[in-house]
């Protein structure tokens, strides 16, 4: 159920984007409270990417999610934004993140839908 798109332009070798995605998996269970069998996890490193004109560090996320709680997204921001800072040393007013729900209907999996 849960997607969370990780794109920047930092370099990571292929170790460290694997260890970063399964910490993120399971930082996208807690967040979401939800299965951690049901996440998924994309990290693009190495992207020509500016923000503010810049190539300084930096992210762009998107978290989608069946039954995303729109009340709950600045925490969910708090949370990214300070994963994301730790983990890749880019400061958080360099990430966009882009949040998303999804209804049952439209979220395939294993041959139907949820």
């Amino acid at each position: 159920m849960p997607l969370l798109k990780i794109q920047t332009n930092r370099h990571l070798d292929e170790v460290a984007a694997v260890h970063l995605a399964r910490d993120a998996s399971r930082a996208v269970a807690e967040i979401l409270g939800k299965p951690e069998r049901y996440v998924m996890v994309d990290v693009v490193t190495g992207r020509t990417m500016l923000f503010a004109g810049t190539d300084e560090p930096l992210a762009y996320l998107e978290l989608k999610s069946i039954g995303l709680p729109e009340d709950r997204t600045a925490e969910f921001s708090a949370a990214l934004c300070e994963f994301i800072c730790t983990r890749l040393r880019v400061p958080k007013e360099r990430i966009y993140i882009e949040f998303s729900g999804a209804e049952r209907h439209m979220w395939g999996w294993n041959g139907g839908t949820f």
